[in-house]
């Protein structure tokens, strides 16, 4: 068998040890160092890669970024900002037909500027907004379904974890990369709120009313928001304005998190210590999916597929729409099967080669920042398409009431409108990118 047929026939190996819940981490890792063993005939490369791979993977300035936005996330939370947040929305938009989910999803969004983490947001903000969803009378599957959409915007709205690996493993600028995610994450929540209205319409038993509350109650409300403009408007701003690197950034603005927590009274010893915790596990959990999915494409490198799979695909003439089309498809299928990070790392060094051969009139700098976009909101997509969808699990095991069908059954309504909003970016490049 040739390295080409061995790197071909890699895949389904890979998804089926998934499909038997073997760790994705695990799984790459595996395949890397068996593929890697026979392709070289003998566990010198393999051994070597593990070495090498390893240290490379760990000891990356840009990597450390990851565990910055993590703890980001956990101070926020002990800070009281996912609360204020929600809170904030719902006395601004609360008392509208759909208005309490309405501001479930803009809490979200809110948080997502904060928080780099796709399932943190979800899991967050169900914390605050399910008992106040519950409390006027929202279905069960329409309140798990308006979270699990309203929590991917934690990685769409930067800054975002999934995004600083896509800059990693295709050499972007990480700030360009957020700046381009803004509008995006934009559209994104005004159109879940969009949706929002039109399902409490077309299903008028699913939402309850809430009284209007006074503007004055209301702007006391906006006020209590401002650590969380304050935090994004350094973090983000600092970085756009040169005034420190990402990973910098993503340092600032967990020590003003932590400053504010502090404040707050949310910051003890012991929260302290559970964040660090908390953050350590995660991000080694990242990180060990980061180091097999290195071996595994060292081995798909070795074995030829991204070139070949290239080359092959320019020599046919198909049109360069149709190829996107074609790899965004294979996105949404695969989101049923993996979480968001997996699918970066697994597919960018194959399909990233294959986009940047192809025409679409743009330069390689906005291909690619173009392509990462459009690749995260497909990905965003995964995470709440049944039957797999991560954040989809992660609401429903925070209410245990609601059954899964019920989710499934409201989460297409959100799932409709990330499908339009994927092909408007498509079809306009200039949404994404005109703030470059």
């Amino acid at each position: 068998m040739s390295n080409l047929e061995l790197g071909l026939w890699s895949f389904p190996v890979l998804l089926l040890m998934i499909f038997l819940r073997a760790p994705i981490g695990l799984a790459m890792l595996l395949c890397g160092m068996v593929g890697l063993t026979y392709a070289t005939g003998g566990t010198n490369m393999v051994l070597s890669k593990l070495k090498s791979e390893a240290y490379s993977t760990f000891s990356s300035y840009s990597l450390s970024i990851i565990p910055m936005f993590l703890l980001m996330g956990q101070f926020a939370t002990l800070g009281g900002m996912s609360k204020a947040l929600f809170k904030a929305a719902e006395s601004w938009l609360g008392h509208r037909k759909g208005g309490v989910a309405m501001a479930a999803v803009g809490a979200c969004a809110g948080f997502g500027a904060i928080c780099g983490s796709s399932l943190a947001t979800a899991a967050t903000m169900s914390q605050v907004a399910l008992p106040e969803l519950r409390r006027y009378g929202y279905s069960g599957g329409f309140s798990t379904a308006t979270l699990a959409a309203g929590g991917t915007l934690g990685i769409l709205i930067p800054p975002s974890v999934v995004l600083v690996i896509y800059a990693i493993l295709t050499e972007q600028n990480i700030a360009k990369l957020f700046l381009a995610a803004f509008v995006p994450g934009v559209l994104a929540a005004i159109g879940y709120m969009i949706t929002v209205s039109i399902y409490v319409r077309l299903h008028p038993g699913s939402a309850g009313t809430r009284e209007r509350v006074p503007y004055g109650e209301r702007l006391r409300a906006l006020v209590d928001v401002w650590p969380v403009l304050l935090v994004f408007i350094l973090v983000v701003g600092g970085i756009y304005l040169g005034w420190f690197t990402p990973t910098e950034g993503a340092s600032v603005g967990a020590a003003g998190t932590g400053l504010i927590a502090l404040l707050n009274g949310g910051l003890t010893w012991r929260t302290f210590i559970g964040s660090i915790l908390s953050t350590a596990q995660s991000t080694a959990m990242i990180f060990f999916i980061v180091l097999g999915a290195g071996l595994y494409n060292s081995f798909l490198a070795l074995s030829q597929v991204p070139q070949e799979l290239s080359e092959w695909v320019v020599g046919q003439g198909f049109s360069p729409w149709l190829v996107l089309v074609m790899i965004l498809v294979f996105y949404l299928v695969l989101g049923c099967l993996m979480d968001s990070l997996s699918m970066i790392l697994l597919t960018i060094p194959i399909f990233f080669p294959v986009v940047s051969q192809l025409d679409f009139g743009l330069s390689p700098e906005h291909l690619a920042i173009w392509f990462g976009i459009l690749v995260l909101i497909v990905v965003e997509v995964g995470l709440i398409t049944p039957p797999v969808g991560m954040n989809l699990f992660v609401i429903n095991s925070m209410d245990r009431d609601t059954p899964i069908s019920a989710t499934y059954g409201a989460v297409t309504y959100f799932i409709a409108s990330d499908i339009i909003r994927v092909s408007l970016l498509v079809i306009f490049p200039s949404i994404t990118l005109f703030l470059l």
